[in-house]
């Protein structure tokens, strides 16, 4: 029966700790979104993992990246997160602050040792989809690989041409992005802007020697 008593309490107690840390990681996700660093500094303190992540391997990291506070980012990178890591989806930190535009933020993960390039998607593309030039430019500087292809084979210059991005294809341009690539597929940054009807986009990539 002692044991049984035990076994109870034991279980009881698992429960509630369960429950605790779920309320906590409720409580940091809000103040990250919210941009209140002392919650997230306390919730640290008080021993949070700061590589939790959610269902999809997003990491707290990432959600800070996105939200782009400096404040929260830089309590998050002081307890040392695993800055390269990649959710379910392939997608980093550094990605995630480059689809958003926050310049500031990429300026840091990169100071911490995130990637700029590797498999799969990259910043760059990232950045391309939704013209965040300045941050194309840093990573650009940085030598960023210009040309490097995804799974299915999209470049950051089809991925402008597609997504109509006018000054992100530019810029590409400018540092000698390939107009003439084809993914494994045969799509090319001219048929991705024609699909789309991005005639601007077009007669530019036409301009420059771009085939279909």
């Amino acid at each position: 029966m002692k044991l049984f008593i035990k076994l109870i309490l034991a279980m009881g107690l698992a429960v509630t700790a369960l429950f605790t840390h779920a309320a906590a990681y409720e409580d940091m996700l809000r103040a990250i979104a919210n941009g209140d660093n002392g919650t997230v500094s306390s919730l640290l303190q008080k021993g949070m993992d700061v590589n939790t992540v959610d269902k999809e391997g997003e990491s707290l990291l990432m959600k800070a990246a996105k939200e782009g506070n400096m404040n929260v980012l830089k309590t998050l990178l002081s307890a040392k997160p695993k800055v390269a890591a990649l959710n379910s989806f392939g997608e980093s930190a550094l990605m995630m602050a480059s689809i958003k535009g926050h310049l500031e933020a990429v300026k840091t993960l990169l100071a911490e040792g995130a990637q700029i390039d590797h498999a799969g998607w990259t910043p760059l593309m990232y950045a391309a989809s939704m013209n965040r030039v300045e941050v194309m430019r840093l990573f650009l500087v940085r030598g960023a690989k210009i040309d490097a292809a995804n799974a299915t084979g999209l470049t950051a210059l089809m991925l402008a041409a597609r997504e109509g991005q006018t000054q992100a294809l530019l810029l590409l341009m400018e540092y000698g992005a390939n107009v003439s690539t084809k993914a494994p597929n045969g799509y090319t940054a001219l048929q991705a802007a024609k699909q789309r009807n991005n005639d601007e986009i077009a007669r530019i990539l036409v301009k420059a020697g771009a085939k279909e």
